[in-house]
């Protein structure tokens, strides 16, 4: 049962990872970076986060890389 137990103590401190970035998110500016597609006309808004999905790719691609290499 060690792996298991493993395997929660990291979803656990995912979570509050998670949780702490939630927190805090106002205060980035994820979401509001050059790059980032905004298009209002009249009631209409469309968004797309797109420096901001190629930046957290980045992000989460070397976290997994580290993670993966031991």
């Amino acid at each position: 049962m060690q792996p298991i137990g493993k395997f929660l103590i990291f979803a656990g401190a995912l979570l509050i990872l998670f949780g702490l970035f939630l927190s805090f998110s106002s205060k980035l500016p994820l979401g509001r970076l050059p790059g980032d597609i905004i298009i209002k006309k009249g009631n209409f808004a469309f968004y797309f986060p797109l420096a901001t999905s190629i930046l957290l790719s980045i992000i989460l691609t070397v976290i997994m890389y580290f993670l993966n290499k031991r």
